[in-house]
């Protein structure tokens, strides 16, 4: 007998669950399980992903139309994902398929707007390949001349920053069209307001939103996990853990291009030496006259350094290299680590709820089968 199935997008993992928004069914997600064919060739199942499910009994289709009723899931009904289309982009941190955009978000104060950060940020996204959309936050809580400031300084890194205000919802037209049809993926330090503009973006959606911290004035982190969410006028959104500073995971010889005020000046020219790094040697078609090259030189020993790790500070002495705001290195001691800590009666339990749980969800998948 052959099974009912549905196409559809990987909004949500947890665990080895997944939840899938299908195409024919529009008033919940569907919670799937991954067919143990699939486990065999390795094939993993990300947030984004085009796939084919296969249906449970009780799920009937209904074709869409203003008269049909709309289908409901019955609680406990699982599918099942049969199969995972060819992907178009992969990004392995964080695990998202199909993106075609980042939207970087950054406050213009509080917490202030430090351009070491920003500009790590624009790199790694850079790495990426994606098209990139940069917001700035909080434009109610500066000046006019501010602003100017930051939108002059970014024209000469070769981007064109959108201007808002979730507070007062100033500018966030222009971010919605910009996210208009597409899968989107937003990203930034911790505090800067993505919780609040999701909220904003996607009305209805229930994102924990903190205070930035008073203390440090860092804002603390409150999205845990990866997930896709509807936009009103299409498209997907997906919300990522904030992270103070994002890895450089690149090669040093592609590093300059991830600079595009600085991959402008190597369009149409060579420098002398077909291994350059772009650090004084003669004849480079780069220079040394543009803002951020102290950023690249600093990256760049950065990215040397995890090529070479036996050269490193941190297995020689013991010490672990910081990068401070103002893009300054500094060491401080590396912790011990706590190799026979026992786990706590409360761990034990909750590992326990945590099992029981998932036995449930196994025997539903087997009856399904």
């Amino acid at each position: 007998m052959t099974k009912a199935t549905d196409e559809g997008t990987v909004i949500a993992v947890q665990a080895n669950y997944y939840w899938v928004r299908l195409r024919n069914v529009t008033s919940q997600p569907l919670l799937c399980t991954r067919r143990t064919r699939l486990k065999k060739v390795g094939q993993k199942v990300m947030v984004g992903d085009q796939v084919r499910v296969e249906l449970p009994p009780s799920l009937l289709l209904h074709g869409r139309s203003n008269t049909a009723p709309v289908p409901m899931v019955a609680e406990g009904d699982l599918g099942a994902i049969a199969k995972v289309y060819p992907r178009r982009t992969v990004l392995e941190r964080p695990p998202v398929a199909n993106a075609e955009q980042i939207c970087l978000v950054f406050a213009l104060t509080d917490p202030p707007l430090e351009e070491w950060q920003l500009s790590r940020f624009l790199v790694q996204a850079e790495a990426t390949g994606l098209e990139i959309s940069l917001c700035f936050n909080k434009q109610d809580l500066v000046q006019e001349t501010d602003v100017k400031f930051w939108g002059d300084r970014l024209a000469a890194w070769g981007y064109a920053p959108i201007i808002i205000s979730v507070e007062n919802r100033w500018g966030v037209e222009k971010l919605q069209e910009k996210l208009r049809s597409r899968i989107s993926l937003m990203a930034g330090p911790s505090g800067v307001g993505k919780s609040s503009l999701i909220n904003l973006l996607v009305p209805g959606v229930e994102q924990q939103v903190k205070n930035v911290s008073g203390k440090l004035r860092k804002g603390r982190h409150t999205t845990r996990h990866v997930e896709l969410f509807d936009l009103p006028h299409g498209g997907l959104l997906a919300d990522t853990p904030g992270f103070n500073q994002p890895d450089l995971a690149v090669e040093p010889a592609q590093l300059i291009h991830l600079f595009p005020e600085a991959r402008q000046q190597l369009t149409g020219q060579e420098c002398f030496f077909k291994d350059c790094l772009h650090r004084g040697e003669p004849d480079c078609a780069v220079g040394q006259d543009w803002e951020r090259y102290e950023h690249y030189l600093t990256f760049l020993e950065e990215v040397l350094a995890q090529q070479n790790p036996e050269n490193s500070r941190e297995t020689d002495t013991g010490l672990k290299t910081k990068t401070g705001s103002d893009g300054q290195e500094y060491d401080e001691p590396k912790l011990e680590t706590k190799k026979y800590r026992r786990h706590s009666r409360r761990q034990e339990h909750q590992e326990l709820q945590s099992f029981c749980e998932q036995t449930d969800l196994d025997n539903l998948q087997e009856d399904w089968e």
